[in-house]
């Protein structure tokens, strides 16, 4: 095997590694998906996704529920409200009354990464709701985090007028809210999920793959030289 034909091997595996990891990094960072107000109902020690939405849900006295604000691709991977959720805690300022039940509210307005360009999110916060015995969880949050914004189809746009415009609207990976742009976004920065493009372990591991095919292929080469 001469100098030569090492030098042209190593040439061609660090050609094809260079055009591998161009590809790898072309490749879109995050998937696009949805930035809007999910609504949660407390289990015990835990948040569930709601089952319906706070027009129609019905709280009973003592429940508590949340709300919050951030860029998801579907219910199974929406951000949980952040912070404290205890009702004792929530409502401990509140008296009950008769005729009239407490809701304990947890408003999280999501991380910078969620918010449209322009605006910054409040901080989350804690609100104890003593509304009728048949109020709704949406007349529950009137009472305590107004303004708030609805679409014609009765979707939760904006509470305490955040964000100031835009509902539900579908964003691309880097939070352009026309889906033509590609790269990354911080959607749920600091806590949450997201679909990230290739980890440097799996381009690391696929460089791996391509050097040992390019070393099998000089070795055969170097038995038949």
């Amino acid at each position: 095997m001469t100098r030569g034909r090492v030098r042209r091997g190593r040439v061609v595996v660090g050609a094809f590694l260079a055009a591998l990891l161009g590809v790898l990094a072309a490749a879109p960072a995050q998937a696009a998906g949805y930035r809007y107000w999910s609504f949660w109902e407390r289990d015990g020690a835990q948040w569930t996704y709601a089952t319906q939405g706070p027009g129609t849900a019905r709280p009973d006295d003592g429940d508590v529920q949340g709300f919050r604000f951030s860029v998801s691709d579907d219910s199974k991977d929406s951000a949980q409200p952040r912070g404290p959720a205890d009702f004792a805690d929530i409502c401990k300022d509140t008296p009950a009354k008769d005729g009239r039940k407490r809701v304990g509210l947890v408003v999280d307005f999501g991380t910078a990464g969620d918010a449209p360009d322009g605006e910054r999110p409040p901080k989350p916060r804690t609100a104890c709701a003593q509304v009728g015995e048949d109020a709704t969880s949406a007349e529950a949050l009137a009472a305590v985090a107004e303004p708030l914004r609805y679409d014609n189809k009765a979707l939760l746009c904006a509470i305490e007028d955040y964000p100031k415009s835009g509902c539900g609207e579908q964003v691309s990976g880097d939070g352009d809210p026309s889906g033509k742009k590609s790269g990354t976004t911080e959607a749920q920065a600091d806590t949450d999920e997201g679909d990230s493009g290739p980890s440097v372990g799996l381009i690391a591991g696929i460089a791996a793959v391509a050097l040992l095919g390019g070393a099998g292929i000089w070795q055969a080469r170097r038995r038949r030289g």
